[in-house]
């Protein structure tokens, strides 16, 4: 018995001593990648109708509207005497809601965080949409598209929309409660 025990331990010892193996995956290349520029398509071959997508552009410049980041704060549902993620809160549950399938615990999600996505509310969620839905907003609010929102809104001066979204920084830091990716 003593023998095969250093027979085992004489094993363990030069397999662990020796060269670990490396192993190589080939690492497939994409098939597209924009560096000669970006790709352009019909609607069509995207499975889209143009002449629905044409209408809805249209709709959307008749009425005065740009693309907005919710409901409330399209001027259609604006109201100057509610905040826009309740509003927007209110649109969804009067308009859009009666027209889904979705059962009463996904609906009450849905709302909530459609009520609580605001990056400067500072409620607590209950849903892990809601936070989600939250922290991309504070996550826009930091990066180019909030500096071309700053900027459309004016002043038209790239120092300032930089200072106030640095500003914005300041205010959420400390408050992102999802991790960093590849950690």
């Amino acid at each position: 018995m003593k023998t095969l025990y250093w027979f085992l331990l004489l094993v363990l010892l030069i397999t662990g001593c020796s060269p670990a193996k490396t192993i190589s995956l080939p690492i497939p290349e994409p098939d597209y990648w924009p560096t000669a520029g970006w790709r352009s398509s019909t609607p069509e071959a995207q499975g889209m109708d143009s002449g629905l997508l044409a209408g809805m552009i249209e709709d959307i410049s008749a009425n005065g509207t740009s693309i907005r980041h919710d409901w409330g704060a399209f001027p259609k549902h604006i109201q100057k005497s509610v905040e826009h993620a309740v509003r927007s809160r209110q649109v969804v549950e009067s308009e859009i809601l009666p027209h889904l399938d979705l059962t009463a615990e996904r609906a009450i999600s849905l709302l909530e965080a459609i009520e609580l996505h605001d990056y400067r509310d500072v409620r607590p969620t209950r849903s892990i949409e809601a936070l989600l839905l939250r922290e991309a907003d504070m996550l826009e609010f930091l990066g180019m598209i909030a500096m071309a929102r700053e900027f459309a809104r004016g002043p038209k001066n790239v120092e300032t929309c930089y200072k106030s979204i640095i500003s914005r920084r300041y205010g959420i830091k400390g408050r992102f409660n999802l991790p960093r990716a590849g950690r």
